[in-house]
């Protein structure tokens, strides 16, 4: 039986470390990750991979991290997107409560603001003008993607699938990239301005929908008084898997995919975030040498697909213009050949 074809898309929010649970810095923010993005760019070149670096204004606007990102540029190796961070990013309207850290909370005008400021800086700084965008700590609206389609952007990448918290819920948006509806972000539509290409997510069972909805029943209470979801974890009977090498180990990255590509999802989507390059930055991978243990995961799932599929490595935007081709049911995009 022939492989199927697939894309791949690597993309990194680009951004300041500290750690989560402290208040968000709004000046004077750390950067010192950008100095490892030389050696993990070596590395994605070494595996045929060219990454989509989502910046955010405190990398932009870091002279460091500004001059590194303007070079990959440059020589075409990965493409520069734009990452919204609503606390360090300016105007600044008060102190960022953990709501507003949530662009989807922010009032339309202030976003726009915000994202004016973001754009200018990544071009002046950086000389592109980005294509692609992810909204700072995931979600987004109708109003935001119609926004973005105005300003000129392409793609978007802030749906973050089977997740919800108290601020907003991605459930029941489609796995697979879909052209969103500028009345619902989470449904798709006619319009074909602007792509929304979700991170590749899912769970260790073939039914994602089943598997959504047990784990959003049990992650209320009263079962969720109970831990139902780590015995499920840890019994392997139902495992909710993101593909971030940050968050989840080689073995589940690989269940996750080959649900993915039995799906026939035409595009595998990995993320991680530029702070977990370095050790003990934000507390998310808390382990020694996270550098060589990240890259670690990324090859031996890369090297898991090309034993599944027919690979294509390409940055955000190229699989927008590669994925627009294709037909559509619903408007949520399927696989078929892609050359």
């Amino acid at each position: 039986m022939p492989k199927q074809d697939v894309l791949f898309v690597l993309t990194i929010d680009t951004e300041e470390e500290w750690l989560w649970d402290d208040e968000f810095p709004q000046h004077d923010c750390s950067v010192k990750n950008v100095a490892k993005l030389p050696d993990f760019q070596t590395f994605c070149a070494s595996l045929g991979i060219r990454p989509t670096y989502f910046v955010d204004y405190a990398v932009a606007n870091d002279t460091t991290g500004s001059k590194i990102l303007s070079q990959f540029a440059k020589e075409n190796a990965a493409e520069i997107g734009a990452h919204l961070h609503p606390w360090c990013n300016p105007p600044y309207f008060g102190k960022t409560t953990e709501a507003e850290s949530h662009v989807i909370n922010l009032p339309i005008e202030q976003v726009e603001q915000k994202l004016d400021a973001l754009t200018d800086i990544i071009y002046h700084n950086i000389g592109v003008h980005p294509q692609s965008f992810r909204s700072g700590r995931w979600g987004i609206n109708g109003q935001t993607l119609s926004l973005l389609a105005s300003k000129g952007y392409k793609v978007d990448s802030s749906v973050y699938p089977f997740y919800k918290n108290d601020f907003f819920s991605c459930l029941g948006a489609p796995g697979s990239p879909y052209f969103p509806s500028f009345e619902n972000a989470l449904s798709p539509s006619s319009q074909r301005s602007l792509l929304e290409l979700p991170v590749s997510a899912g769970f260790n069972i073939k039914n994602f929908k089943l598997g959504e909805n047990i784990h959003d029943t049990l992650s209320q209470p009263p079962f969720s008084w109970i831990k139902s979801i780590g015995v499920l974890w840890h019994s392997k009977l139902l495992r909710k898997i993101y593909l971030s090498p940050e968050l989840t180990k080689s073995e589940d990255m690989t269940t996750l995919v080959d649900q993915c590509l039995a799906k026939q999802h035409p595009v595998i989507h990995m993320y991680l975030h530029s702070s977990s390059l370095i050790d003990g930055a934000t507390g998310l991978l808390n382990v020694e040498d996270a550098f060589t243990r990240i890259c670690k995961r990324i090859e031996n799932l890369v090297s898991h697909l090309e034993t599944k599929a027919n690979v294509r490595f390409c940055t955000i935007s190229e699989a927008k213009v590669l994925l627009s081709n294709l037909p559509t049911k619903d408007s949520v995009i399927k696989l078929k050949e892609v050359s």
